[in-house]
């Protein structure tokens, strides 16, 4: 069982970029005006998360990893990624550690995204599984996991 949800260990990788950004400003790995990039990458992962959200919610299943989905969802961004507000929230604080442009930055959604990878993703798929079955196979064959 999972103990905590995915936008706790979002909170947790920002602050990690924003906190290591300034107490250890190693060498600017992306320089101006390349970091403006990082606020449209802050604007997309958003926009997508908010999406996302939005459709379980009009779908009536659950956003929270640990609950039980009702329904399988594929439109919207589902049709593109099958995990697109992870998608969108890793964008987020990618977008925040190019804004910053420190090489220690991007140790947040570093550690974000493998959390994600390694242990959400893991769990929520085999829970899909089987709830969902056949109709979840044909979906992850039909559906990329990131993008």
């Amino acid at each position: 069982m999972l103990r905590f949800n995915p936008p706790l260990y979002f909170l947790m990788g920002l602050l990690l970029s924003i906190a290591l950004h300034f107490a250890w400003p190693v060498s600017g790995l992306i320089d101006w005006p390349f970091r403006w990039v990082g606020l449209l990458l802050i604007a997309l992962g958003g926009w997508v998360t908010v999406w996302g959200d939005g459709v379980f919610k009009r779908a009536g299943t659950t956003v929270k990893p640990s609950g039980k989905p009702t329904a399988l969802v594929a439109v919207g961004p589902f049709r593109i990624s099958r995990h697109p507000m992870y998608l969108g929230m890793t964008a987020l604080v990618f977008g925040v550690a190019v804004l910053l442009g420190s090489v220690m930055a991007f140790l947040g959604p570093i550690l974000f995204w493998t959390i994600l990878q390694f242990v959400f993703i893991p769990y929520e798929e085999s829970k899909m599984r089987s709830i969902f079955g056949e109709s979840y196979d044909e979906y992850r064959k039909s559906t990329r996991m990131w993008l």
